[in-house]
């Protein structure tokens, strides 16, 4: 294909893309009470094979190619078009991620460190366990890994995808809400961004054995590990330099360019490390400075990004799920399984970990739901296990079925629990 051929393509591609993203959101969140985050990921499933690849297969197979080019001597290459259309994706999920660290309230949670770890423990163990055990089963009763994984690199992944939490949409919520800076919504932050950050790492590990590569797991966690100390310690006293000059010239161009420079760094340093660029990105978000920088920054890059940029990534994880795959009863009874494991895993422990923290029982309930989200990065850690050979698309499709289930809970559970309550005022 041209230039001017992947350009033509393109422009299409973005305009299915953004008009179903809309159309699912305005519908779901009228009468379903959901957010934009949860019906975009529900529309880039719709764009997929399962359901415009069943309507118009040849249509769907054109518009968004997932069969790679065959060259005049054979060679088979990746489809150009897709790759273009991840690269936006991961440009826009960078930026999200960055407007989420912006939120994070940093010094509320130092208040309250202890009950942050508690949950946060009970958000990493249980799923892990459970899905660790799950994993044995399945690596030895079906088609669900890869055959050059070995059983306790299934154990890790599997363990690892179940203590995910959807941190992008339970900020959003938070956000939506006004939770952000209460007691009960900075613990459900907190807890979330250390769960993730294990699960990274864990994933980290499961990489370097499946590349027999102890060196990735090295890199990937003593570089995260060097990523925020020097983020902490000598980045956020750096980054103060943006305060003084908002407040001489307020955000310029030359300000927010600055600013989307380093951001770019950070993220191809912590790809480049093996602990993925959103992760790079969230701690840029949390060290920098706070005031009116922040307000103006988040003003000039959050529309775009969330109405233009994000629902490209949903899309490019929808083209990869295929629930016709899903096609046994065995098959559906492993998706309930994994639904169960996951509610009872996640959900369950964080509620009764927040009740043991401190919180009532509404709180508790609402912090579990909030948590049992999978979400967006839930789908980050399996589109990167179907990627690297760890799973196959069987197991990918199932555990996108548990990812959009548990977080569609999330809203109508957070709804009914903080109904009548005023939560949505309160700040500590």
């Amino acid at each position: 294909m041209s230039n001017f051929d992947l350009v033509i393509r393109l422009f299409l591609q973005l305009t299915v893309i953004l008009a179903t993203c809309r159309i699912v959101t305005i519908i779901g969140r009228r009468y379903l009470g959901q957010t934009d985050v949860v019906c975009e990921m529900i529309a880039g499933v719709m764009l997929g094979p399962s359901l415009l690849g069943l309507i118009a297969p040849d249509f769907q197979q054109w518009l968004f190619p997932k069969l790679p080019i065959i060259t005049a001597v054979g060679l088979k290459i990746p489809n150009p078009s897709m790759s273009i259309l991840y690269a936006i994706s991961q440009i826009g999920l960078v930026i999200y991620m960055f407007l989420i660290g912006l939120e994070f309230n940093t010094k509320l949670l130092k208040h309250h460190i202890k009950s942050a770890s508690l949950l946060s423990a009970a958000g990493i163990i249980t799923p892990f366990i459970l899905g660790a055990i799950a994993s044995f089963w399945f690596y030895h009763n079906g088609d669900f890994f890869q055959p050059k994984v070995m059983p306790w690199s299934a154990a890790l992944y599997l363990g690892a995808s179940m203590t995910i939490t959807a941190f992008p949409m339970l900020a959003r919520i938070l956000y939506e809400r006004g939770l952000t800076q209460t007691r009960f919504g900075t613990l459900a932050l907190g807890a979330a961004s250390v769960d993730d950050a294990v699960a990274w790492c864990l994933l980290a590990i499961v990489l370097a054995s499946v590349k027999n590569s102890l060196s990735i797991a090295i890199l990937a966690i003593g570089g995260g590990i060097c990523y925020v100390l020097f983020a902490i310690f000598l980045g956020q006293p750096l980054l103060k330099a943006f305060t003084r000059m908002t407040k001489r010239e307020g955000v310029n161009r030359q300000t927010l360019t600055l600013m989307l420079i380093i951001l770019m760094f950070c993220a191809w340093f912590t790809d480049v490390t093996g602990i993925y660029a959103i992760f790079g990105a969230f701690v840029l978000g949390a060290v920098t400075p706070r005031g009116e920088f922040a307000q103006q920054i988040r003003q000039y890059t959050e529309f775009l990004t969330t109405s233009f940029l994000l629902p490209i990534f949903f899309v490019f994880s929808g083209l990869n799920t295929q629930i016709g795959l899903v096609n046994t009863p065995t098959l559906w009874g492993v998706t309930l399984l994994i639904i169960a494991i996951a509610i009872l895993g996640k959900g369950v422990a964080c509620m009764l970990a927040a009740k043991l923290a401190g919180e009532n029982w509404r709180e508790s309930a609402t912090i579990g739901a909030l948590m049992n989200a999978r979400g967006l990065m839930e789908l980050i850690i399996l589109n990167i296990g179907l990627e690297q050979g760890i799973i196959t698309p069987t197991l990918f499709t199932i555990m996108v079925i548990m990812a959009v289930i548990t977080t569609l809970m999330a809203s109508p559970l957070i709804a009914f629990l903080l109904h009548g309550t005023s939560y949505e005022k309160s700040s500590i």
